[in-house]
């Protein structure tokens, strides 16, 4: 057990389930009592004041529907003084079954053992010292106040003590197994949460540190660019080149790869907000699905990229240069391992945009797939090599999407991209009636 033991349950919702384990084991608890009553009463033949008996039980069951009736009806987390005041309210109604059976000399007074270890799990520190303080204070009180038993002609008290005493130790091992486990399990969800949460904050700390050079770069890589740009369309106008058409052609080619590279820089600045002044594009999804593919058919060496446009009923959308720049860094994936075909599919899905990139080349090894996501991973062997995924990640969970990947059953991979439609839709106007 970790060092939360003594402390509330970290992580959104944990109150709320400690307060279910709870009314769970009351029902446990209540029906254990209802069981041991009847076989006191009529097996061994000892009168129990059965009508109040009765009334105690009926207000534990009260607590466990009002207790229900909390947990639906308001949202709000499960406060470490609520758990507090219930398991000092079963602490009441234990010591009132007590007190009419026996008080301090019945077995079952050990069952405030099982109060006092259910608060040392679940409530702050000052909580747990306060519910020691009450069932030492009860079982004290049981001691010098109880109703005796009534035992039958000739029953041995002693041999009745060492039975119940067992039954007791039975019942608090079995009910702090369960317990104790389920709120085992909660706290490891917890921990679980947090460590995913950790992890997240760190790999976004890494997106910004990447985009700060990333933006960095683009604003040096601009002069040079810009320079080329000039010194190409001077060559263009010397007539030792003029007059070749095949240098005219090899100048026509780089300066279309220089106003890819400018492109490419300023798409980094836009989507890092230093751009200024500039509209956002308003397209529709087919066109923003369609241009990319087209793009990345110009940009890259690809025997065959099939794209398949079934998403149905075209939408008005923003266009969101990050969102293209996954999408392109997705397929540039699939052609490096597949450059004979590559197989795009767009489909709605409800309120869901997904897209399924598809290739036939070598597949995910095992632990690529495990480790999706994360930086540097990658088996291309390259230094810095495994950011693409990463990236792809990140910022599709931004925008509140998902990416899975796996390998297909007749070779190669396939990348899953979902999101959510509303992330790029146009907002509709209001209407005026």
């Amino acid at each position: 057990m970790t060092a939360s033991l003594g402390r509330p349950a970290a992580g959104p919702g944990a109150g709320r389930k400690n307060l279910m384990q709870l009314i769970q084991l009351r029902w446990i608890a209540v029906v254990g009592q209802i069981a041991t009553i009847a076989f006191v009463e009529w097996a061994l033949d000892i009168r129990l004041p059965l009508a109040p008996m009765a009334a105690v039980l009926a207000a534990l069951l009260a607590l466990n529907l009002v207790s229900i009736l909390r947990l639906k009806a308001w949202p709000q987390e499960v406060s470490n003084q609520e758990l507090f005041l219930a398991l000092t309210f079963d602490a009441a109604a234990l010591t009132a079954l007590l007190y009419l059976s026996g008080g301090a000399t019945n077995p079952f007074a050990f069952l405030y053992l099982l109060q006092v270890t259910l608060a040392a799990v679940l409530l702050a520190a000052w909580s747990t010292w306060a519910m020691v303080v009450v069932t030492v204070a009860c079982f004290g009180g049981l001691a010098l106040a109880y109703r005796p038993l009534a035992l039958a002609p000739g029953a041995d008290l002693f041999e009745l003590h060492v039975i119940g005493m067992l039954v007791c130790f039975a019942l608090d091992a079995a009910l702090l197994v369960i317990f104790v486990g389920r709120v085992s399990a909660n706290l490891r969800e917890g921990d679980a949460r947090l460590a995913a949460l950790r992890q997240q904050a760190a790999e976004e700390a890494h997106i910004v540190r990447m985009g700060l050079l990333a933006s960095g770069a683009a604003h040096e890589l601009g002069t040079p660019l810009s320079t080329l740009a000039v010194i190409l369309g001077d060559w263009r106008r010397i007539p030792a080149i003029a007059s070749d058409a095949e240098l005219i052609a090899d100048v026509d080619a780089m300066q279309a790869e220089v106003a890819r590279c400018k492109a490419i820089v300023t798409g980094i600045l836009l989507a890092a907000g230093e751009a200024r002044g500039e509209a956002p594009a308003v397209t529709t999804m087919r066109a923003f699905l369609a241009e990319i593919v087209e793009d990345r058919r110009t940009a890259r060496s690809v025997d065959a990229l099939i794209y398949d446009d079934c998403f149905g009923d075209d939408v008005a959308i923003v266009s969101d240069s990050a969102l293209k720049q996954v999408i392109g860094n997705v397929i540039d994936n699939a052609v490096e391992a597949s450059p004979r075909w590559v197989g795009v599919l767009a489909e709605r899905r409800g309120g869901t945009l997904a897209i399924t990139v598809r290739d036939a080349g070598p597949g995910f090894a095992p632990e690529m797939i495990e480790n999706l996501g994360r930086p540097y991973n990658s088996t291309k062997g390259r230094p810095g090599g495994g950011l693409g995924l990463f990236l792809v990640v990140n910022a599709l969970r931004k925008l509140g999407g998902t990416v899975e990947a796996r390998n297909r059953p007749e070779g190669g991979a396939e990348v899953l991209l979902t999101l959510p439609l509303a992330a790029l839709m146009l907002e509709k106007p209001a209407s005026h009636g």
